[in-house]
């Protein structure tokens, strides 16, 4: 048995720079799979995609998969990546098994959750707000700062997290307070108005062709951390989801944030997918 990948056609280039080629996984020259690979247009060239691995499942057990996705790094190296992330949804064991085999490990994880009919009470002094546009530009220049920190400390070179914050914030926001399904609320004391935290919550397409409340960011002032507002943030931002006809409400969690991770967990989210990294 000889398994290799053979091109489906060209490599395609994106005009932010990415580039993408579909193979066919082949058996003695029998197409008994197929793989995508591509270039991370928010990392940069550097960091490749390893995206929809799947061997014809009467040819499964074989170590096809294996020697495929050894080959697809072997690609990958050849186009100056250092680094191949992998997405794997929720469920799927027999892929974990896999890319745990192959070295991979668990950065992040996508969660969600239906949106509550009704959002809890926020507690006793504090109350939401939306965010308003004399407050956006400092926000967002330390929201920058702050995700571009996020990524680099888990391995991440600098140079590509703030890449990938610019590009993010570029992409999810082009017209700030003003972009449409965006919404950015302030958690904030009744009594002086000093702000306690934020959260950012937009309206985000699903595969299925529906629209999730995604929350894209969750924080609390640093002086204000240990008391609860976490939940109450999570609490203003069902409320956000709901308001907006937004049947699940998901999110992105670093694996190694474990406190922000079983605050999520404990408020019924459940993982969707894996996003799974490898070094090249």
């Amino acid at each position: 048995m000889t398994t290799t990948l053979r091109p489906t056609g060209p490599t395609q280039q994106s005009a932010d720079g990415a580039r993408t080629r579909s193979y066919d996984v082949c058996d003695n020259g029998r197409p008994v799979g197929t793989v995508t690979l591509s270039t991370d247009p928010s990392f940069g060239p550097a960091t490749g995609i390893l995206d929809g691995l799947r061997i014809e499942e009467h040819r499964r057990r074989r170590g096809r998969a294996i020697i495929a996705s050894l080959a697809a790094e072997e690609v990958l190296r050849d186009w100056g990546c250092v680094e191949v992330r992998a997405r794997i949804p929720a469920g799927n064991e027999p892929a974990l098994r896999l890319a745990a085999v192959l070295g991979y490990t668990e950065r992040s994880r996508n969660m969600d959750r239906p949106t509550p009919a009704h959002a809890p009470a926020l507690p006793p002094g504090l109350v939401g707000r939306p965010m308003t546009a004399e407050e956006y530009a400092p926000w967002l220049a330390g929201r920058h700062e702050e995700y571009a920190r996020e990524w680099a400390e888990r391995g991440v070179p600098e140079e590509q997290a703030r890449r990938k914050s610019e590009t993010d914030h570029a992409r999810l926001l082009p017209q700030g307070l003003a972009t449409p399904g965006v919404r950015i609320d302030v958690l904030e004391c009744e009594e002086d108005g000093r702000a306690v935290g934020h959260v950012w919550l937009s309206g985000h397409p699903t595969e299925n062709g529906a629209t999730t409340g995604y929350v894209f960011w969750v924080e609390v002032g640093p002086e204000f951390r240990g008391r609860g507002y976490g939940r109450a943030l999570m609490g203003l931002a069902d409320g956000m989801a709901r308001s907006a006809g937004y049947d699940r409400i998901a999110l992105h969690v670093f694996t190694s944030n474990t406190p922000a991770r079983r605050l999520y967990e404990s408020l019924g989210y459940e993982p969707t997918a894996h996003n799974l990294v490898k070094a090249l």
